[in-house]
């Protein structure tokens, strides 16, 4: 599979598990908890498949960028945050 296909489930997986941090409500709520486990667990193993493909340094500036904006979006688009100025 191509690396940057695989790059970017990883980067999927990691803004899914990062999103269930907050509706996890502090590891309370267990649904929410085994998408943080599932989203990670499938970020990481992804991500190291990628890995065989494509140089970590480039690998890395890719999955922060895009995590870091995704997760950004996801906060304003379902959390309803507002960007702050």
């Amino acid at each position: 599979m191509n690396g940057y296909l695989l790059l970017i489930i990883a980067i999927i997986g990691e803004v899914f598990g990062s999103s269930m941090l907050k509706a996890s409500n502090g590891f309370k709520k267990i649904l929410p908890t085994f998408g943080i486990v599932i989203g990670y667990a499938v970020a990481f193993y992804m991500l190291s498949l990628s890995l065989k493909a494509i140089p970590l340094g480039t690998a890395y500036a890719i999955w922060a960028g895009l995590g870091t904006a995704l997760t950004a979006l996801v906060g304003i688009i379902i959390y309803k945050r507002r960007l702050q100025q």
